[in-house]
Protein backbone atom coordinates (compact mmCIF):
# COMPACT_ATOMS: atom_id res chain seq x y z
CA UNK A 1 0.00 0.00 0.00
CA UNK A 2 1.36 3.44 -0.90
CA UNK A 3 1.50 6.26 1.60
CA UNK A 4 -1.66 8.33 1.72
CA UNK A 5 -1.62 11.67 -0.06
CA UNK A 6 -1.62 13.44 3.32
CA UNK A 7 1.33 11.47 4.69
CA UNK A 8 3.24 11.73 1.42
CA UNK A 9 2.74 15.49 1.33
CA UNK A 10 3.98 15.84 4.88
CA UNK A 11 7.12 13.82 4.17
CA UNK A 12 7.83 16.02 1.18
CA UNK A 13 7.40 19.21 3.20
CA UNK A 14 3.85 19.95 2.13
CA UNK A 15 0.99 21.13 4.29
CA UNK A 16 -1.06 18.83 6.49
CA UNK A 17 -4.84 19.02 6.62
CA UNK A 18 -6.47 20.34 9.83
CA UNK A 19 -7.14 17.78 12.58
CA UNK A 20 -4.44 15.45 11.19
CA UNK A 21 -1.74 14.44 13.66
CA UNK A 22 1.45 12.79 12.42
CA UNK A 23 3.56 11.04 15.04
CA UNK A 24 7.04 9.76 14.18
CA UNK A 25 7.36 6.35 15.78
CA UNK A 26 9.52 3.31 15.20
CA UNK A 27 11.52 3.55 11.98
CA UNK A 28 14.18 1.60 10.06
CA UNK A 29 17.81 2.47 10.76
CA UNK A 30 21.27 0.93 10.75
CA UNK A 31 24.55 1.12 12.65
CA UNK A 32 28.02 -0.35 12.25
CA UNK A 33 29.82 -1.09 9.00
CA UNK A 34 28.43 0.67 5.95
CA UNK A 35 26.47 -1.82 3.90
CA UNK A 36 23.47 -1.59 1.55
CA UNK A 37 20.02 -1.97 3.09
CA UNK A 38 16.94 -3.77 1.69
CA UNK A 39 14.97 -0.51 1.70
CA UNK A 40 17.84 1.40 0.11
CA UNK A 41 16.92 0.79 -3.54
CA UNK A 42 16.07 3.66 -5.87
CA UNK A 43 14.70 4.51 -9.30
CA UNK A 44 17.04 6.14 -11.77
CA UNK A 45 17.21 6.26 -15.58
CA UNK A 46 13.93 4.33 -15.92
CA UNK A 47 15.11 1.41 -13.83
CA UNK A 48 14.74 0.23 -10.26
CA UNK A 49 18.07 -0.70 -8.73
CA UNK A 50 18.92 -2.33 -5.41
CA UNK A 51 22.52 -2.91 -4.39
CA UNK A 52 21.38 -5.02 -1.45
CA UNK A 53 19.48 -7.47 -3.65
CA UNK A 54 21.85 -7.13 -6.61
CA UNK A 55 18.85 -6.19 -8.75
CA UNK A 56 18.38 -3.92 -11.74
CA UNK A 57 14.88 -3.86 -13.27
CA UNK A 58 14.46 -1.56 -16.31
CA UNK A 59 11.05 -0.30 -17.36
CA UNK A 60 9.75 1.80 -20.24
CA UNK A 61 10.10 5.55 -20.64
CA UNK A 62 6.35 5.98 -20.21
CA UNK A 63 6.35 4.38 -16.74
CA UNK A 64 7.14 6.05 -13.44
CA UNK A 65 6.86 5.82 -9.65
CA UNK A 66 4.46 8.39 -8.20
CA UNK A 67 4.70 7.43 -4.54
CA UNK A 68 7.22 5.61 -2.43
CA UNK A 69 6.01 2.78 -0.26
CA UNK A 70 5.73 2.69 3.54
CA UNK A 71 8.62 1.64 5.79
CA UNK A 72 9.14 -2.10 6.38
CA UNK A 73 6.64 -3.83 8.64
CA UNK A 74 7.47 -5.59 11.89
CA UNK A 75 7.17 -8.87 10.01
CA UNK A 76 9.78 -7.79 7.46
CA UNK A 77 7.55 -6.95 4.49
CA UNK A 78 9.00 -4.26 2.19
CA UNK A 79 7.37 -2.30 -0.60
CA UNK A 80 10.45 -1.62 -2.73
CA UNK A 81 8.89 0.14 -5.72
CA UNK A 82 5.49 0.92 -7.26
CA UNK A 83 5.59 1.60 -10.99
CA UNK A 84 2.73 2.67 -13.23
CA UNK A 85 2.14 4.47 -16.55
CA UNK A 86 3.23 8.10 -16.29
CA UNK A 87 0.36 9.34 -18.46
CA UNK A 88 -2.80 7.46 -17.60
CA UNK A 89 -4.79 9.17 -20.35
CA UNK A 90 -2.76 7.29 -22.97
CA UNK A 91 -3.65 3.90 -21.47
CA UNK A 92 -7.29 2.79 -21.52
CA UNK A 93 -6.48 -0.02 -19.07
CA UNK A 94 -3.17 0.82 -17.37
CA UNK A 95 -1.28 -1.79 -15.41
CA UNK A 96 0.74 -1.55 -12.23
CA UNK A 97 4.00 -3.13 -11.08
CA UNK A 98 4.73 -3.67 -7.40
CA UNK A 99 8.19 -4.85 -6.34
CA UNK A 100 8.15 -6.16 -2.78
CA UNK A 101 10.26 -8.34 -0.50
CA UNK A 102 9.45 -10.53 2.47
CA UNK A 103 12.24 -11.04 5.00
CA UNK A 104 12.04 -14.75 5.76
CA UNK A 105 13.74 -14.28 9.15
CA UNK A 106 10.58 -12.56 10.41
CA UNK A 107 7.80 -13.80 8.13
CA UNK A 108 4.62 -14.65 10.02
CA UNK A 109 3.47 -17.08 7.31
CA UNK A 110 4.52 -20.72 7.86
CA UNK A 111 6.84 -20.71 4.86
CA UNK A 112 10.55 -21.27 4.27
CA UNK A 113 10.89 -20.39 0.58
CA UNK A 114 9.19 -18.70 -2.36
CA UNK A 115 7.10 -21.72 -3.34
CA UNK A 116 5.72 -22.19 0.19
CA UNK A 117 5.04 -18.47 0.57
CA UNK A 118 3.02 -18.22 -2.67
CA UNK A 119 1.17 -21.40 -1.73
CA UNK A 120 0.24 -19.71 1.52
CA UNK A 121 -0.95 -16.62 -0.37
CA UNK A 122 -3.03 -18.83 -2.67
CA UNK A 123 -4.63 -20.69 0.23
CA UNK A 124 -5.64 -17.42 1.90
CA UNK A 125 -7.13 -15.56 -1.05
CA UNK A 126 -10.68 -14.38 -0.42
CA UNK A 127 -13.71 -16.10 -1.93
CA UNK A 128 -13.98 -13.31 -4.52
CA UNK A 129 -10.69 -14.34 -6.16
CA UNK A 130 -10.13 -17.19 -8.60
CA UNK A 131 -6.76 -18.89 -9.12
CA UNK A 132 -5.80 -19.23 -12.79
CA UNK A 133 -2.37 -20.76 -12.21
CA UNK A 134 -1.23 -22.29 -8.90
CA UNK A 135 2.36 -21.66 -7.77
CA UNK A 136 4.52 -23.02 -10.60
CA UNK A 137 8.29 -23.04 -11.10
CA UNK A 138 9.53 -20.93 -14.01
CA UNK A 139 12.80 -19.48 -15.27
CA UNK A 140 13.21 -15.75 -15.98
CA UNK A 141 16.36 -13.67 -16.46
CA UNK A 142 18.44 -16.83 -15.88
CA UNK A 143 16.99 -17.22 -12.40
CA UNK A 144 14.45 -19.54 -10.77
CA UNK A 145 11.08 -17.96 -9.98
CA UNK A 146 7.71 -19.18 -8.72
CA UNK A 147 4.64 -17.84 -10.51
CA UNK A 148 1.06 -17.43 -9.18
CA UNK A 149 -1.82 -16.08 -11.33
CA UNK A 150 -5.21 -15.05 -9.92
CA UNK A 151 -8.05 -12.69 -10.76
CA UNK A 152 -11.16 -10.96 -9.52
CA UNK A 153 -14.06 -11.30 -11.93
CA UNK A 154 -16.03 -8.62 -10.10
CA UNK A 155 -13.23 -6.06 -10.45
CA UNK A 156 -12.10 -7.28 -13.86
CA UNK A 157 -8.51 -7.34 -12.59
CA UNK A 158 -5.77 -9.93 -13.01
CA UNK A 159 -2.66 -10.50 -10.88
CA UNK A 160 0.61 -12.13 -11.92
CA UNK A 161 3.00 -12.76 -9.04
CA UNK A 162 6.61 -13.78 -9.68
CA UNK A 163 8.78 -14.57 -6.65
CA UNK A 164 12.44 -15.48 -6.22
CA UNK A 165 14.74 -15.95 -3.23
CA UNK A 166 17.59 -13.48 -2.57
CA UNK A 167 19.52 -13.19 0.71
CA UNK A 168 16.86 -14.94 2.81
CA UNK A 169 14.18 -12.68 1.34
CA UNK A 170 11.46 -13.62 -1.11
CA UNK A 171 11.51 -10.81 -3.70
CA UNK A 172 8.18 -10.48 -5.51
CA UNK A 173 7.18 -8.79 -8.75
CA UNK A 174 3.40 -8.27 -8.73
CA UNK A 175 1.80 -7.24 -12.03
CA UNK A 176 -1.80 -6.01 -11.89
CA UNK A 177 -4.09 -4.96 -14.73
CA UNK A 178 -7.19 -5.56 -16.85
CA UNK A 179 -5.39 -6.70 -20.00
CA UNK A 180 -3.81 -10.15 -19.69
CA UNK A 181 -1.81 -9.75 -22.90
CA UNK A 182 -0.24 -6.56 -21.55
CA UNK A 183 0.64 -8.37 -18.32
CA UNK A 184 2.32 -11.18 -20.27
CA UNK A 185 4.40 -8.60 -22.14
CA UNK A 186 5.52 -7.12 -18.84
CA UNK A 187 6.56 -10.57 -17.66
CA UNK A 188 8.51 -11.18 -20.88
CA UNK A 189 10.24 -7.82 -20.40
CA UNK A 190 11.56 -9.12 -17.08
CA UNK A 191 14.16 -11.07 -19.05
CA UNK A 192 15.94 -7.72 -19.35
CA UNK A 193 16.37 -7.54 -15.58
CA UNK A 194 19.74 -8.25 -13.98
CA UNK A 195 19.98 -10.21 -10.75
CA UNK A 196 23.42 -10.73 -9.27
CA UNK A 197 24.75 -14.02 -7.97
CA UNK A 198 24.88 -14.24 -4.18
CA UNK A 199 28.43 -15.51 -3.84
CA UNK A 200 29.70 -12.13 -2.61
CA UNK A 201 27.04 -11.72 0.11
CA UNK A 202 27.24 -12.87 3.73
CA UNK A 203 25.80 -16.33 4.19
CA UNK A 204 22.18 -16.23 5.38
CA UNK A 205 21.61 -18.43 8.41
CA UNK A 206 18.23 -18.33 10.11
CA UNK A 207 18.14 -18.42 13.93
CA UNK A 208 21.92 -18.28 14.35
CA UNK A 209 21.65 -15.86 17.31
CA UNK A 210 20.91 -18.65 19.80
CA UNK A 211 22.60 -19.46 23.14
CA UNK A 212 24.56 -22.39 21.71
CA UNK A 213 26.25 -20.09 19.18
CA UNK A 214 26.94 -17.21 21.60
CA UNK A 215 30.18 -16.90 23.54
CA UNK A 216 29.34 -13.59 25.24
CA UNK A 217 26.34 -11.27 25.34
CA UNK A 218 24.99 -8.17 27.06
CA UNK A 219 21.32 -7.27 27.34
CA UNK A 220 20.23 -3.80 26.20
CA UNK A 221 19.23 -1.32 28.88
CA UNK A 222 16.28 0.88 27.94
CA UNK A 223 15.70 4.33 29.44
CA UNK A 224 11.91 4.05 29.13
CA UNK A 225 9.50 1.16 28.61
CA UNK A 226 8.37 0.43 25.08
CA UNK A 227 6.14 -2.40 24.02
CA UNK A 228 6.82 -2.52 20.28
CA UNK A 229 8.75 -5.48 18.83
CA UNK A 230 12.19 -4.66 17.40
CA UNK A 231 13.19 -6.96 14.52
CA UNK A 232 16.92 -6.75 13.81
CA UNK A 233 19.17 -8.14 11.06
CA UNK A 234 22.85 -8.42 11.93
CA UNK A 235 26.01 -9.28 10.02
CA UNK A 236 28.57 -11.28 12.00
CA UNK A 237 32.16 -11.17 10.76
CA UNK A 238 34.55 -14.10 10.45
CA UNK A 239 35.78 -13.58 14.02
CA UNK A 240 32.27 -13.71 15.50
CA UNK A 241 31.84 -9.96 16.07
CA UNK A 242 28.71 -8.02 15.06
CA UNK A 243 29.85 -5.65 12.32
CA UNK A 244 26.48 -4.35 11.10
CA UNK A 245 23.06 -3.88 12.70
CA UNK A 246 19.94 -3.18 10.64
CA UNK A 247 16.76 -2.24 12.51
CA UNK A 248 13.63 -2.93 10.52
CA UNK A 249 11.62 -0.90 13.03
CA UNK A 250 12.85 0.77 16.24
CA UNK A 251 12.62 3.99 18.20
CA UNK A 252 15.95 5.89 18.24
CA UNK A 253 16.65 5.17 21.92
CA UNK A 254 15.92 1.48 21.33
CA UNK A 255 18.33 1.41 18.40
CA UNK A 256 21.09 3.02 20.48
CA UNK A 257 20.65 0.65 23.43
CA UNK A 258 20.46 -2.47 21.29
CA UNK A 259 23.44 -1.41 19.16
CA UNK A 260 25.53 -0.82 22.29
CA UNK A 261 24.61 -4.27 23.59
CA UNK A 262 25.17 -6.08 20.28
CA UNK A 263 28.65 -4.53 19.95
CA UNK A 264 29.62 -6.67 22.96
CA UNK A 265 28.16 -9.92 21.66
CA UNK A 266 30.59 -12.59 20.50
CA UNK A 267 29.58 -15.57 18.39
CA UNK A 268 31.28 -18.78 17.49
CA UNK A 269 32.64 -18.21 13.95
CA UNK A 270 30.37 -19.82 11.37
CA UNK A 271 32.21 -22.41 9.29
CA UNK A 272 31.49 -23.21 5.65
CA UNK A 273 33.62 -25.99 4.16
CA UNK A 274 35.79 -25.72 7.25
CA UNK A 275 36.48 -21.99 6.81
CA UNK A 276 34.97 -19.07 8.77
CA UNK A 277 32.59 -16.87 6.76
CA UNK A 278 30.47 -13.79 7.40
CA UNK A 279 26.90 -14.54 8.43
CA UNK A 280 23.68 -12.55 8.13
CA UNK A 281 20.97 -13.55 10.58
CA UNK A 282 17.94 -12.13 12.36
CA UNK A 283 16.72 -11.75 15.91
CA UNK A 284 13.91 -9.89 17.61
CA UNK A 285 13.75 -7.95 20.87
CA UNK A 286 10.22 -8.25 22.17
CA UNK A 287 7.45 -10.44 20.81
CA UNK A 288 6.71 -10.13 17.10
CA UNK A 289 3.03 -9.81 16.17
CA UNK A 290 1.25 -12.27 13.93
CA UNK A 291 -0.88 -10.00 11.73
CA UNK A 292 -3.81 -11.28 9.71
CA UNK A 293 -3.19 -12.18 6.08
CA UNK A 294 -3.39 -9.41 3.53
CA UNK A 295 -3.34 -10.36 -0.16
CA UNK A 296 -0.83 -8.72 -2.48
CA UNK A 297 -3.54 -6.66 -4.14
Amino acid sequence: MALSAVAQGALEGGTVAPAVILVKGAWPSATGAMTPLPEGGSISNNAYGSEYFGLNYPFGLDWTQRYEGPPPSDSGYYVLAQIEPSDRSRHSKPGHVLIAAQDMFFAWAPANNAFELLNYYKAHLGAEYQVDRPPTATRIANRDFVRLDYRSSAAGLHWRVLATEIRCHVVQFVFTGHNTKALERLIQDMNGARLALETSYPMCVKDYATPENLIAREDPVFSEPRFNPVPVRIVIDKEGKVKHVHFLSAFPEQARSISDALSQWRFKPYLSNGKPVEVETGLAFGRLPRPSFSALH
